[in-house]
């Protein structure tokens, strides 16, 4: 499999690029700043590259299986770029011949009941709101998409966090997933392993779905 990666410095980036490896897979690895990627290895290549900027990259991806794209506003301080890059990526990824797009999406968009969202939570830190709220807005650039693209927009669970790689997910739609106790949770290797089988099994074809324990 052939896939490029844009935000493989992140910290779930990094989680997606490890599993993919794993796998065999070949990864374009499109970065900003690739000081910051301290692995290296033969089986892929680094390209610098902006996502808002497609004409860095839109070469780079020219004959892959698919795009992942783990993005985030943190950095930058401009959560307006999420829902922006995800309109970037559907209108220029058929230029590329790429139809197959997996999107990190946020769980804030989540229901824990009808109507009612886990941001909307008095308890919700504030702190995440902007990121959440983007990646929400972004979810629904995906939902009125018309493009020629293949997406699936991937919510983790309520925490996601580092762990063990047991390769044991629940899939869900729109709704939090929890456990017997009440718990959402997933750790990156799991999300990862949940978003490279999509790839692989070709599901969840323009869809919104979340991965939990």
């Amino acid at each position: 499999m052939k896939i490029a990666l844009f935000g493989a410095t992140g910290h779930l980036g990094q989680g997606i690029l490890e599993e993919a490896l794993s796998r065999g897979y070949q990864v374009t690895a499109i970065v900003r700043d690739p000081s910051r990627l301290t692995r290296r290895n033969d089986t892929w290549k680094v390209v610098t590259g902006d996502v808002a900027r497609p004409a860095g990259w839109l070469d780079a991806i020219r004959g892959l299986d698919a795009v992942v794209a783990s993005l985030s506003a943190r950095r930058d301080g401009n959560p307006d770029s999420v829902p922006a890059n995800a309109g970037v990526l559907l209108d220029n990824l058929p230029k590329a011949g790429v139809r197959r797009l997996l999107w990190v999406g946020g769980a804030g968009s989540l229901e824990v009941a009808p109507g009612v969202k886990v941001i909307d939570d008095p308890h919700f830190p504030a702190a995440w709101k902007p990121e959440a709220d983007a990646q929400a807005r972004a979810l629904d650039v995906f939902r009125a998409s018309q493009a020629d693209v293949d997406w699936t927009y991937i919510s983790p669970a309520a925490l996601i966090e580092d762990g063990e790689r047991s390769g044991k997910y629940r899939v869900g739609g729109d709704q939090l997933l929890a456990d017997a106790n009440g718990v959402s949770r997933i750790t990156i290797p799991d999300y990862a392993v949940a978003l490279l089988d999509r790839l692989e099994q070709h599901d969840a074809l323009r869809k919104r779905i979340t991965v939990a324990y």
